[in-house]
Protein backbone atom coordinates (compact mmCIF):
# COMPACT_ATOMS: atom_id res chain seq x y z
CA UNK A 1 0.00 0.00 0.00
CA UNK A 2 0.62 3.37 -0.64
CA UNK A 3 2.26 5.90 2.57
CA UNK A 4 0.04 8.67 4.05
CA UNK A 5 2.28 11.56 4.46
CA UNK A 6 5.48 12.32 7.05
CA UNK A 7 8.14 14.88 6.21
CA UNK A 8 11.42 15.44 8.40
CA UNK A 9 13.97 18.46 7.91
CA UNK A 10 17.50 18.90 9.50
CA UNK A 11 18.43 22.27 10.71
CA UNK A 12 21.96 23.71 10.32
CA UNK A 13 21.98 27.00 11.52
CA UNK A 14 22.29 27.86 15.16
CA UNK A 15 19.11 29.10 17.35
CA UNK A 16 17.14 31.76 15.63
CA UNK A 17 17.03 35.07 17.19
CA UNK A 18 13.07 36.99 18.24
CA UNK A 19 11.34 36.73 14.78
CA UNK A 20 11.08 39.99 13.26
CA UNK A 21 8.85 41.73 11.16
CA UNK A 22 11.12 41.37 8.11
CA UNK A 23 11.37 37.26 8.97
CA UNK A 24 7.07 36.76 9.53
CA UNK A 25 6.97 38.47 5.70
CA UNK A 26 9.40 36.37 4.50
CA UNK A 27 8.02 33.15 6.18
CA UNK A 28 4.75 34.33 4.85
CA UNK A 29 6.35 34.43 1.08
CA UNK A 30 7.84 31.08 1.58
CA UNK A 31 4.69 29.62 2.19
CA UNK A 32 3.27 31.02 -0.75
CA UNK A 33 5.67 30.11 -2.84
CA UNK A 34 5.97 25.96 -1.72
CA UNK A 35 1.82 26.25 -1.99
CA UNK A 36 2.49 27.36 -5.49
CA UNK A 37 5.12 25.15 -6.44
CA UNK A 38 3.49 22.26 -4.83
CA UNK A 39 -0.23 22.83 -6.72
CA UNK A 40 2.28 23.02 -10.17
CA UNK A 41 3.89 19.91 -9.82
CA UNK A 42 3.84 17.98 -13.01
CA UNK A 43 4.44 14.55 -10.88
CA UNK A 44 3.69 13.21 -7.85
CA UNK A 45 7.65 12.27 -7.00
CA UNK A 46 8.26 16.18 -8.27
CA UNK A 47 5.96 16.93 -5.85
CA UNK A 48 7.45 15.83 -2.84
CA UNK A 49 10.77 16.77 -3.88
CA UNK A 50 9.33 20.36 -4.04
CA UNK A 51 7.75 19.70 -0.24
CA UNK A 52 11.61 18.62 0.97
CA UNK A 53 13.73 20.94 -0.72
CA UNK A 54 11.69 23.98 -0.23
CA UNK A 55 11.50 22.92 3.61
CA UNK A 56 14.72 23.02 4.14
CA UNK A 57 15.54 25.75 2.60
CA UNK A 58 13.34 28.19 4.47
CA UNK A 59 14.74 26.59 7.13
CA UNK A 60 18.52 26.42 6.87
CA UNK A 61 18.70 22.58 7.56
CA UNK A 62 20.97 20.22 6.67
CA UNK A 63 18.60 17.53 6.19
CA UNK A 64 14.99 17.56 5.07
CA UNK A 65 12.61 13.80 4.94
CA UNK A 66 8.88 13.46 4.12
CA UNK A 67 7.22 9.78 5.48
CA UNK A 68 4.05 8.94 4.67
CA UNK A 69 1.67 6.60 6.95
CA UNK A 70 0.55 3.41 5.21
CA UNK A 71 -3.16 3.25 4.11
CA UNK A 72 -3.38 0.57 6.64
CA UNK A 73 -1.80 2.52 9.70
CA UNK A 74 0.87 0.40 11.02
CA UNK A 75 3.65 2.04 9.19
CA UNK A 76 5.59 5.46 8.12
CA UNK A 77 7.25 4.89 5.03
CA UNK A 78 10.29 7.30 4.01
CA UNK A 79 8.35 9.42 0.94
CA UNK A 80 11.06 12.04 -0.05
CA UNK A 81 14.86 13.48 1.63
CA UNK A 82 17.49 15.22 0.40
CA UNK A 83 19.82 14.41 3.11
CA UNK A 84 19.11 11.12 3.69
CA UNK A 85 20.17 7.71 1.10
CA UNK A 86 17.93 8.33 -1.69
CA UNK A 87 18.29 4.63 -2.46
CA UNK A 88 15.63 4.23 1.06
CA UNK A 89 12.79 5.99 -0.41
CA UNK A 90 9.98 3.52 -0.31
CA UNK A 91 12.14 1.26 1.61
CA UNK A 92 12.56 2.65 5.48
CA UNK A 93 9.65 2.20 7.36
CA UNK A 94 9.11 3.47 11.40
CA UNK A 95 6.46 1.41 13.25
CA UNK A 96 3.09 4.04 14.43
CA UNK A 97 3.67 5.10 17.72
CA UNK A 98 7.57 4.15 18.07
CA UNK A 99 10.20 5.91 17.62
CA UNK A 100 10.13 10.04 17.42
CA UNK A 101 8.26 9.83 14.16
CA UNK A 102 6.42 7.57 15.11
CA UNK A 103 5.21 8.69 18.77
CA UNK A 104 4.61 12.11 16.70
CA UNK A 105 1.78 10.46 14.22
CA UNK A 106 0.21 8.72 17.21
CA UNK A 107 0.06 11.38 19.68
CA UNK A 108 -0.14 14.43 17.28
CA UNK A 109 1.62 16.70 19.06
CA UNK A 110 5.25 18.18 18.35
CA UNK A 111 8.84 16.37 19.42
CA UNK A 112 11.62 18.81 20.47
CA UNK A 113 14.94 16.67 20.94
CA UNK A 114 18.12 18.78 21.26
CA UNK A 115 20.37 14.88 21.63
CA UNK A 116 19.11 12.45 19.86
CA UNK A 117 21.85 10.24 21.21
CA UNK A 118 20.56 11.03 25.14
CA UNK A 119 16.91 10.69 24.44
CA UNK A 120 15.60 6.91 24.17
CA UNK A 121 12.66 8.00 22.06
CA UNK A 122 15.33 8.06 18.66
CA UNK A 123 14.94 4.86 16.45
CA UNK A 124 17.41 3.62 14.50
CA UNK A 125 16.07 2.97 11.22
CA UNK A 126 17.92 0.09 9.47
CA UNK A 127 19.45 1.43 6.58
CA UNK A 128 19.75 5.29 7.42
CA UNK A 129 21.98 5.22 10.64
CA UNK A 130 20.99 8.67 11.45
CA UNK A 131 23.29 8.48 14.12
CA UNK A 132 26.36 8.66 12.30
CA UNK A 133 25.43 12.94 11.74
CA UNK A 134 22.18 14.19 13.17
CA UNK A 135 22.14 15.39 16.98
CA UNK A 136 19.16 17.46 17.44
CA UNK A 137 15.74 16.76 15.74
CA UNK A 138 12.41 18.60 15.41
CA UNK A 139 9.06 16.70 14.56
CA UNK A 140 5.79 18.32 13.92
CA UNK A 141 2.63 16.03 12.65
CA UNK A 142 0.75 16.59 9.20
CA UNK A 143 -3.23 16.38 9.45
CA UNK A 144 -5.56 17.09 7.22
CA UNK A 145 -9.88 16.75 7.87
CA UNK A 146 -9.16 14.85 11.78
CA UNK A 147 -6.57 12.31 9.82
CA UNK A 148 -2.84 11.69 10.17
CA UNK A 149 -1.25 12.39 7.09
CA UNK A 150 2.60 11.88 8.30
CA UNK A 151 5.29 13.72 9.89
CA UNK A 152 7.69 16.16 9.28
CA UNK A 153 10.77 16.50 10.80
CA UNK A 154 14.05 19.04 10.87
CA UNK A 155 17.27 17.89 11.97
CA UNK A 156 20.75 19.25 12.39
CA UNK A 157 24.49 17.80 12.62
CA UNK A 158 25.74 21.05 14.99
CA UNK A 159 23.27 21.11 18.46
CA UNK A 160 20.35 23.07 18.42
CA UNK A 161 18.16 23.59 21.11
CA UNK A 162 14.69 24.18 18.80
CA UNK A 163 12.44 27.72 19.99
CA UNK A 164 9.07 27.94 19.68
CA UNK A 165 9.53 29.57 17.00
CA UNK A 166 10.40 26.93 15.45
CA UNK A 167 8.13 24.96 16.36
CA UNK A 168 6.05 27.20 15.02
CA UNK A 169 7.27 28.18 11.80
CA UNK A 170 7.50 24.01 10.87
CA UNK A 171 3.48 23.54 11.98
CA UNK A 172 2.23 26.72 9.94
CA UNK A 173 4.09 24.40 7.59
CA UNK A 174 2.98 21.18 8.14
CA UNK A 175 -0.43 22.60 8.27
CA UNK A 176 0.04 23.79 4.79
CA UNK A 177 1.48 21.07 2.94
CA UNK A 178 -0.92 18.36 4.31
CA UNK A 179 -3.88 18.89 2.14
CA UNK A 180 -1.60 18.93 -0.43
CA UNK A 181 0.24 16.36 -0.45
CA UNK A 182 -2.86 13.95 0.31
CA UNK A 183 -4.58 14.86 -2.26
CA UNK A 184 -1.73 14.92 -4.82
CA UNK A 185 -1.53 10.89 -3.40
CA UNK A 186 -5.10 10.31 -3.94
CA UNK A 187 -4.29 11.17 -7.54
CA UNK A 188 -1.88 9.49 -7.64
CA UNK A 189 -3.45 6.36 -6.59
CA UNK A 190 -6.00 7.14 -8.81
CA UNK A 191 -4.08 7.26 -11.78
CA UNK A 192 -2.46 3.87 -10.54
CA UNK A 193 -5.76 2.41 -10.33
CA UNK A 194 -6.65 3.85 -13.66
CA UNK A 195 -3.33 2.39 -15.27
CA UNK A 196 -3.63 -1.27 -13.61
CA UNK A 197 -7.35 -1.41 -15.23
CA UNK A 198 -6.23 0.29 -18.35
CA UNK A 199 -3.25 -3.26 -18.59
CA UNK A 200 -5.63 -5.17 -17.27
CA UNK A 201 -8.26 -4.59 -20.37
CA UNK A 202 -5.39 -4.21 -23.40
CA UNK A 203 -4.24 -7.88 -22.48
CA UNK A 204 -7.79 -9.39 -22.09
CA UNK A 205 -8.21 -7.44 -25.80
CA UNK A 206 -4.35 -8.92 -27.15
CA UNK A 207 -5.64 -12.52 -25.95
CA UNK A 208 -8.78 -12.40 -27.08
CA UNK A 209 -7.56 -11.17 -30.49
CA UNK A 210 -4.87 -13.89 -31.13
CA UNK A 211 -7.83 -16.52 -29.88
CA UNK A 212 -9.84 -15.01 -32.94
CA UNK A 213 -6.73 -14.62 -35.27
CA UNK A 214 -5.80 -18.43 -34.77
CA UNK A 215 -9.43 -19.70 -35.52
CA UNK A 216 -9.19 -17.68 -39.17
CA UNK A 217 -6.45 -20.79 -40.04
CA UNK A 218 -8.56 -23.75 -39.28
CA UNK A 219 -11.58 -22.14 -40.63
CA UNK A 220 -10.25 -21.50 -43.97
CA UNK A 221 -8.67 -25.31 -44.29
CA UNK A 222 -12.48 -26.50 -43.24
CA UNK A 223 -13.83 -24.44 -46.45
CA UNK A 224 -11.05 -25.67 -48.40
CA UNK A 225 -12.21 -29.24 -47.70
CA UNK A 226 -15.65 -28.42 -47.91
CA UNK A 227 -15.31 -27.10 -51.67
CA UNK A 228 -13.13 -30.43 -52.62
CA UNK A 229 -15.63 -33.00 -50.82
CA UNK A 230 -18.64 -31.26 -53.10
CA UNK A 231 -16.62 -31.03 -56.08
CA UNK A 232 -18.99 -32.95 -58.94
CA UNK A 233 -17.81 -34.29 -61.90
CA UNK A 234 -19.17 -32.51 -65.02
CA UNK A 235 -22.32 -34.00 -66.94
CA UNK A 236 -21.20 -32.26 -70.18
CA UNK A 237 -24.70 -33.03 -71.45
CA UNK A 238 -25.27 -36.60 -69.88
CA UNK A 239 -27.95 -36.72 -67.42
CA UNK A 240 -27.28 -37.45 -63.53
CA UNK A 241 -28.42 -40.64 -62.44
CA UNK A 242 -29.36 -39.57 -58.91
CA UNK A 243 -30.15 -35.83 -59.63
CA UNK A 244 -32.15 -36.26 -56.15
CA UNK A 245 -29.27 -36.64 -54.19
CA UNK A 246 -26.90 -34.78 -56.03
CA UNK A 247 -28.80 -31.40 -55.48
CA UNK A 248 -28.87 -32.49 -51.81
CA UNK A 249 -25.40 -32.66 -51.78
CA UNK A 250 -25.09 -29.08 -52.83
CA UNK A 251 -27.60 -27.76 -50.72
CA UNK A 252 -25.00 -29.43 -47.85
CA UNK A 253 -22.57 -27.92 -49.52
CA UNK A 254 -23.96 -24.30 -49.39
CA UNK A 255 -25.30 -24.66 -45.64
CA UNK A 256 -21.89 -26.02 -44.84
CA UNK A 257 -20.25 -22.48 -46.20
CA UNK A 258 -22.59 -20.55 -44.70
CA UNK A 259 -22.50 -21.36 -41.61
CA UNK A 260 -18.39 -21.34 -42.05
CA UNK A 261 -19.14 -17.42 -43.02
CA UNK A 262 -21.03 -17.22 -40.10
CA UNK A 263 -18.38 -18.61 -38.02
CA UNK A 264 -15.97 -15.73 -39.35
CA UNK A 265 -18.70 -13.10 -38.60
CA UNK A 266 -19.03 -14.10 -35.20
CA UNK A 267 -15.62 -14.16 -34.94
CA UNK A 268 -15.12 -10.23 -36.39
CA UNK A 269 -18.04 -9.73 -33.60
CA UNK A 270 -16.12 -11.03 -30.85
CA UNK A 271 -13.21 -8.81 -31.79
CA UNK A 272 -15.63 -5.88 -32.55
CA UNK A 273 -16.40 -5.69 -29.31
CA UNK A 274 -13.34 -5.91 -27.27
CA UNK A 275 -12.76 -2.71 -28.96
CA UNK A 276 -13.55 0.63 -27.39
CA UNK A 277 -14.40 1.97 -31.23
CA UNK A 278 -14.68 -0.14 -33.94
CA UNK A 279 -12.52 0.17 -36.88
CA UNK A 280 -15.03 0.96 -39.40
CA UNK A 281 -17.43 3.09 -38.88
CA UNK A 282 -21.14 1.08 -39.73
CA UNK A 283 -22.13 1.14 -43.36
CA UNK A 284 -26.00 2.60 -42.07
CA UNK A 285 -28.74 2.38 -44.68
CA UNK A 286 -31.94 1.47 -45.00
CA UNK A 287 -32.72 -2.55 -44.25
CA UNK A 288 -35.56 -4.17 -44.80
CA UNK A 289 -36.74 -6.02 -41.66
CA UNK A 290 -38.53 -8.94 -42.86
CA UNK A 291 -35.74 -9.88 -45.65
CA UNK A 292 -33.00 -9.87 -43.28
CA UNK A 293 -35.15 -11.64 -40.59
CA UNK A 294 -36.08 -14.27 -43.46
CA UNK A 295 -32.02 -14.58 -44.24
CA UNK A 296 -30.95 -15.22 -40.33
CA UNK A 297 -33.59 -17.78 -39.98
CA UNK A 298 -32.82 -19.88 -43.33
CA UNK A 299 -28.99 -19.67 -41.99
CA UNK A 300 -29.50 -21.04 -38.96
CA UNK A 301 -31.99 -23.54 -39.93
CA UNK A 302 -30.02 -26.51 -38.82
CA UNK A 303 -29.93 -24.95 -35.23
CA UNK A 304 -33.51 -24.61 -35.23
CA UNK A 305 -34.84 -28.01 -35.76
CA UNK A 306 -36.00 -28.45 -32.84
CA UNK A 307 -38.10 -25.95 -32.12
CA UNK A 308 -41.12 -24.07 -33.66
CA UNK A 309 -40.02 -20.56 -35.29
CA UNK A 310 -42.83 -18.02 -35.60
CA UNK A 311 -42.83 -14.96 -37.51
CA UNK A 312 -45.20 -12.17 -36.67
CA UNK A 313 -44.51 -9.38 -39.19
CA UNK A 314 -46.99 -6.90 -39.34
CA UNK A 315 -46.28 -3.67 -41.75
CA UNK A 316 -42.88 -4.22 -43.86
CA UNK A 317 -41.06 -1.56 -42.33
CA UNK A 318 -37.03 0.01 -43.15
CA UNK A 319 -34.68 0.53 -40.28
CA UNK A 320 -31.23 2.13 -40.55
CA UNK A 321 -28.48 -0.22 -39.93
CA UNK A 322 -25.38 -1.19 -40.64
CA UNK A 323 -27.19 -5.01 -42.92
CA UNK A 324 -23.82 -7.22 -41.34
CA UNK A 325 -24.09 -5.95 -38.44
CA UNK A 326 -27.67 -6.05 -37.70
CA UNK A 327 -27.40 -10.03 -38.84
CA UNK A 328 -24.83 -10.79 -36.28
CA UNK A 329 -27.18 -9.00 -33.62
CA UNK A 330 -30.32 -11.64 -34.95
CA UNK A 331 -27.76 -14.60 -34.59
CA UNK A 332 -26.83 -13.60 -31.69
CA UNK A 333 -29.91 -13.45 -30.21
CA UNK A 334 -31.63 -16.20 -31.68
CA UNK A 335 -28.73 -18.66 -30.66
CA UNK A 336 -29.40 -17.52 -27.55
CA UNK A 337 -32.84 -18.42 -27.51
CA UNK A 338 -32.11 -21.80 -28.79
CA UNK A 339 -29.62 -22.51 -26.45
CA UNK A 340 -31.99 -21.42 -23.45
CA UNK A 341 -35.21 -22.45 -25.02
CA UNK A 342 -36.26 -26.46 -24.39
CA UNK A 343 -36.93 -28.02 -27.52
CA UNK A 344 -40.42 -28.30 -28.55
CA UNK A 345 -41.12 -24.68 -27.30
CA UNK A 346 -41.37 -21.78 -29.20
CA UNK A 347 -38.95 -19.10 -30.79
CA UNK A 348 -41.09 -16.13 -32.00
CA UNK A 349 -39.56 -12.65 -33.93
CA UNK A 350 -41.53 -10.15 -34.85
CA UNK A 351 -41.42 -6.22 -35.60
CA UNK A 352 -43.49 -2.89 -35.02
CA UNK A 353 -42.88 1.09 -35.26
CA UNK A 354 -43.00 3.04 -31.93
CA UNK A 355 -42.62 6.87 -32.08
CA UNK A 356 -40.09 6.79 -35.13
CA UNK A 357 -37.85 3.98 -33.52
CA UNK A 358 -38.06 0.32 -35.09
CA UNK A 359 -38.66 -2.80 -32.44
CA UNK A 360 -37.48 -5.99 -33.26
CA UNK A 361 -37.81 -8.89 -30.70
CA UNK A 362 -36.60 -12.28 -30.06
CA UNK A 363 -39.24 -13.93 -27.78
CA UNK A 364 -38.52 -17.68 -26.20
CA UNK A 365 -40.23 -19.86 -23.45
CA UNK A 366 -37.15 -20.44 -21.42
CA UNK A 367 -36.93 -20.19 -18.00
CA UNK A 368 -36.71 -16.07 -18.33
CA UNK A 369 -33.94 -13.75 -16.65
CA UNK A 370 -34.52 -12.71 -12.98
CA UNK A 371 -34.63 -8.95 -13.11
CA UNK A 372 -31.54 -8.60 -11.27
CA UNK A 373 -29.43 -10.17 -14.32
CA UNK A 374 -31.34 -8.09 -17.25
CA UNK A 375 -28.77 -5.41 -17.01
CA UNK A 376 -25.85 -8.36 -15.90
CA UNK A 377 -26.19 -10.66 -19.14
CA UNK A 378 -25.00 -7.80 -21.41
CA UNK A 379 -21.48 -7.13 -19.31
CA UNK A 380 -18.28 -8.98 -20.45
CA UNK A 381 -18.55 -12.30 -20.13
CA UNK A 382 -21.20 -12.36 -17.79
CA UNK A 383 -23.01 -16.21 -17.67
CA UNK A 384 -25.93 -17.70 -16.37
CA UNK A 385 -25.74 -21.40 -16.36
CA UNK A 386 -29.02 -23.41 -16.16
CA UNK A 387 -29.69 -26.56 -16.44
CA UNK A 388 -30.36 -26.36 -20.52
CA UNK A 389 -27.44 -24.73 -21.42
CA UNK A 390 -24.30 -22.77 -20.29
CA UNK A 391 -23.72 -19.38 -21.89
CA UNK A 392 -20.03 -18.14 -23.27
CA UNK A 393 -20.84 -14.59 -22.27
CA UNK A 394 -19.78 -13.10 -25.53
CA UNK A 395 -22.54 -13.13 -27.47
CA UNK A 396 -25.24 -10.55 -25.77
CA UNK A 397 -22.36 -8.25 -24.97
CA UNK A 398 -21.30 -8.10 -28.48
CA UNK A 399 -24.95 -8.08 -29.88
CA UNK A 400 -25.19 -4.51 -27.25
CA UNK A 401 -21.89 -3.48 -28.72
CA UNK A 402 -23.19 -3.66 -32.17
CA UNK A 403 -26.23 -2.39 -31.98
CA UNK A 404 -24.80 0.61 -30.06
CA UNK A 405 -21.99 0.99 -32.67
CA UNK A 406 -25.51 1.99 -35.17
CA UNK A 407 -27.28 4.14 -32.59
CA UNK A 408 -29.03 1.68 -31.87
CA UNK A 409 -30.17 -0.49 -28.35
CA UNK A 410 -30.33 -3.75 -26.63
CA UNK A 411 -32.17 -4.70 -23.90
CA UNK A 412 -34.04 -7.78 -22.40
CA UNK A 413 -37.96 -7.88 -20.88
CA UNK A 414 -39.77 -10.21 -19.44
CA UNK A 415 -41.99 -12.38 -22.40
CA UNK A 416 -45.35 -11.79 -21.60
CA UNK A 417 -46.39 -15.70 -21.25
CA UNK A 418 -42.80 -17.01 -19.74
CA UNK A 419 -39.29 -16.88 -20.90
CA UNK A 420 -37.28 -13.92 -22.42
CA UNK A 421 -37.64 -10.91 -24.82
CA UNK A 422 -34.92 -9.47 -26.11
CA UNK A 423 -35.44 -6.06 -27.98
CA UNK A 424 -33.60 -4.09 -30.67
CA UNK A 425 -34.64 -0.63 -31.15
CA UNK A 426 -32.70 1.22 -34.05
CA UNK A 427 -34.11 4.22 -36.22
CA UNK A 428 -36.47 4.20 -38.60
CA UNK A 429 -35.51 4.93 -42.34
CA UNK A 430 -37.83 7.91 -42.69
CA UNK A 431 -37.46 8.14 -46.55
CA UNK A 432 -39.67 4.38 -46.28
Amino acid sequence: MRPYLCIVIAMADPELAPVTGAEQLEQLRFLHRVARLATTAQTWDELLETVVDETRDALHADVSSLYLLDRDGAYLTLAATNGLDRFQIGRARVPFGEGVTGRVAKSRDPIVIPDIEADPRFLWVRGIDQRRFITSMLSVPLAWSDRIVGVLNIQTEARREFSETDVAQLGAIADLLAGIVEKGRQQQEAEERAAELKAIDEARTELIAVVTHELRTPLAVVRAYTDLLAEEPELDGRYSRDPARRAQRADWHEGTISQIERLDRLVDSILASVRVVPDQPPAVEPVDVADLIGEVLRGLAPLLGRHEVRVDGGVRLHALADPSRLRQILEHLVENAVKYAPPGTHIRLDWAMTEGVVRIGVQDDGPGIPPEWRERIFEPYARRDTHTARGSGIGLYAAKRLAESMGGHVWCEPAPDQGARFVIALPAAAAV
